[in-house]
């Protein structure tokens, strides 16, 4: 009996998946628990097994191709087996209806009332074109009139489209005549002028499609901006003693420690101090998380990846280092699981290595914050009455105003500044 291989749901948000690769053939035999094909998901690309033993008898979608959830994707049974029946549902299944038609006489209808409204101010419009050509006419020949030149002249400048105001005249007191009206060179006339207009080739466009990732990613934050009412706070922060620390600990750690691991420690601290920034909305109440759960940023070709931090409070400036490469490292690849994306409590967006030194960052649901960190700065700064070189950096808190008021955001960048010009606060 033929089996219908059905797209599942291999994600908590996922509607649709995108097939990225087939690992079968029609006409190839499969077991139960082959690996067919894998699927590209708003979170992760994940691999689909068969559930059934059997040939397959036909592959319904091409790479590249979205599937609905239930869509069908392949049909597998036994060699030479009638499917139809099979067929004609996967076709109703994955989309195909005759609603299409009445869109078209729809269309069409609105097409015909368009023309027949067309038609109606086609006589208006005439009449107005006219005058605009009559108008531009008249205007051409009364700077025409005020050109000195011989009346051949003018005589073959109209004929030949010519305006007398473009052409040098070579007779006497700059009077148009005959030859110049033959020997007049459009082009030549621009070169002359100084403006020279170069023609350029065009280039072709070109059309991405969009993965399934970027929908997701261009959904969730247009509703969170639109949705969420952001207000943002910026706050500089004295970084030298932060880099002595680093420089120290980098001598003895074997793991290396980064800038951004130090942003998400202090972070994570300040946050078990302001349990209102570790919320979430909930429309009739908000959510205190017992958990401080750290999303770090990775930026990926399609888009951010957010692998999340767990526990990140209670973790070593180390082991925040050690697990932020290796969740970075699958997202690059894009092998993170979703249970690796999910359970953020606050968000950490650092542009810094970028060159960037300041920007807002929006809110990654359902948290009620995002923090967006920027380079660090050489400026000048003032130390005991003297202007002297200083190492800042910009952090921009991005909150979702139903949660957190100003002064709860500014009290929490205020002990996150802390922390950071502190390093040995984060070691207590």
């Amino acid at each position: 009996m033929a089996i219908k291989i059905e797209m599942p749901k291999l994600s908590d948000t996922m509607e649709e998946g995108v097939i990225a690769k087939w690992n079968i053939s029609e006409g190839d035999k499969v077991e139960a628990g082959d690996v067919i094909a894998e699927v590209e998901t708003d979170k992760a690309t994940m691999e689909v097994e068969a559930f059934d033993p059997g040939t397959v008898l036909k592959i319904l979608v091409n790479e590249g191709d979205a599937v609905p959830l239930g869509g069908i994707m392949a049909i597998v049974g036994d060699e030479g087996e009638d499917i139809s029946d099979l067929l004609d549902e996967a076709g109703k299944a994955n989309g195909d209806s005759s609603s299409g038609d009445s869109s078209s006489d729809e269309s069409s209808g609105d097409e015909k009332k368009e023309s027949s409204k067309k038609k109606d101010f086609d006589p208006i419009l005439d009449d107005v074109e006219s005058k605009k050509k009559k108008s531009e006419s008249e205007d051409s020949s009364e700077e025409d009139e005020r050109v000195k030149a011989s009346p051949l002249a003018k005589k073959m400048a109209e004929d030949k489209g010519i305006k007398l105001s473009d052409v040098d005249g070579s007779g006497p007191d700059g009077r148009i005549i005959k030859r110049d009206i033959e020997n007049y060179d459009p082009s030549q006339a621009r070169k002359e002028s100084g403006v020279q207009v170069p023609s350029f080739a065009s280039e072709e466009d070109e059309e991405i499609k969009v993965s399934q990732m970027r929908k997701v990613i261009a959904r969730r934050l247009s509703e969170s901006k639109f949705n969420n009412p952001h207000f943002y706070e910026t706050i500089d922060i004295d970084m030298e003693k932060a880099i002595e620390a680093r420089s120290a600990l980098n001598e003895i750690s074997d793991v290396k420690i980064s800038f951004n691991d130090i942003v998400v420690k202090a972070s994570a601290m300040a946050l078990r101090k302001h349990p209102e920034i570790n919320s979430s909305w909930l429309g009739d109440s908000i959510r205190k998380h017992g958990d401080v759960n750290v999303a770090v940023a990775v930026a990926i070709d399609e888009g951010l990846m957010t692998p999340v931090l767990n526990h990140t409070d209670k973790k070593t400036l180390q082991q925040i280092s050690a697990e932020t490469r290796e969740l970075a490292g699958l997202a690059r690849d894009r092998k993170l699981q979703p249970e690796q994306m999910e359970g953020s409590t606050f968000t950490i967006s650092n542009l810094g290595m970028f060159g960037i030194e300041e920007f807002t960052a929006i809110i990654n649901p359902p948290n009620a914050c995002i923090l967006a960190v920027g380079a660090i700065r050489d400026v000048p700064v003032v130390k005991n009455g003297e202007v002297v070189p200083g190492k800042r950096m910009k952090v921009t808190l991005s909150s979702d105003h139903r949660i957190v008021d100003g002064a709860k955001a500014a009290s929490f960048l205020n002990t996150l500044r802390t922390m950071i010009e502190n390093p040995l606060a984060m070691m207590l």
